[in-house]
């Protein structure tokens, strides 16, 4: 299929399709091992398209990261949640994210970078950490930035370092762990969701 067959008519259509591209390019490979040509490529489109589109690499990586971290709905996600369930979140993809990549991912792999790491600290300042932060009750800005900081290191260790103890078979023994720790940053107590375990009953009255 030509360049010309795959591109589509319709100019707003080409600029979603090379927002995607670019957000499912950047979890994969850093910021600078990120190329505007490798985007169009994914497109079909050529270069001059995506510069017109998005201006520069740096425009469209904090595009990019926007449309995957869908700030209104995961402020809405980690502010209601349960302990548990953002300590499954630490481990599994969002499972509604079927055509965008996870924002994780994409922070993880360009976290050291050093054209990216102004970027994603002014997108997790302003477009998470506040927002979520007035959801929480106080002291909201140190609830929200250690839900972002242990959902960072989780993944860094999980998957850039690779360290052997949090991998997939520690999880059994992790998960409920760090479903105490999100459950105690939130409620000031660790997980009350696990009832068989009788460490986690509430004494009677």
């Amino acid at each position: 299929m030509t360049t010309g067959e795959r591109r589509p008519r319709d100019g707003r259509a080409t600029r979603d399709l090379i927002l995607t591209a670019a957000a499912r390019r950047f979890a994969q490979r850093s910021y600078e091992a990120t190329g505007l040509r490798d985007i169009a490529c994914d497109v079909g489109v050529d270069v001059a398209l995506v510069h017109r589109a998005y201006g520069s690499k740096e425009k469209l990586f904090v595009e990019a990261l926007a449309h995957a971290v869908r700030p209104a709905s995961a402020v809405e996600m980690f502010s209601t949640e349960s302990g548990a369930d953002l300590a499954r979140r630490a481990f599994e993809d969002d499972p509604e994210r079927e055509t965008v990549v996870d924002p994780l991912a994409l922070m993880v792999h360009s976290i050291a970078s050093p054209g990216a790491l102004p970027l994603i600290r002014r997108i997790v300042a302003s477009e998470f950490i506040g927002p979520l932060a007035e959801r929480l009750e106080a002291p909201g800005a140190a609830k929200a930035t250690l839900i972002a900081a242990c959902l960072f290191g989780i993944r860094i260790f999980r998957d850039v370092l690779e360290v052997e103890a949090m991998n997939d078979d520690a999880r059994p023994d992790l998960e409920p762990l760090i479903a105490d720790v999100f459950s105690t940053i939130l409620f000031g107590r660790p997980d009350r969701s696990r009832s068989s375990d009788p460490t986690n009953e509430c004494p009677a009255a």
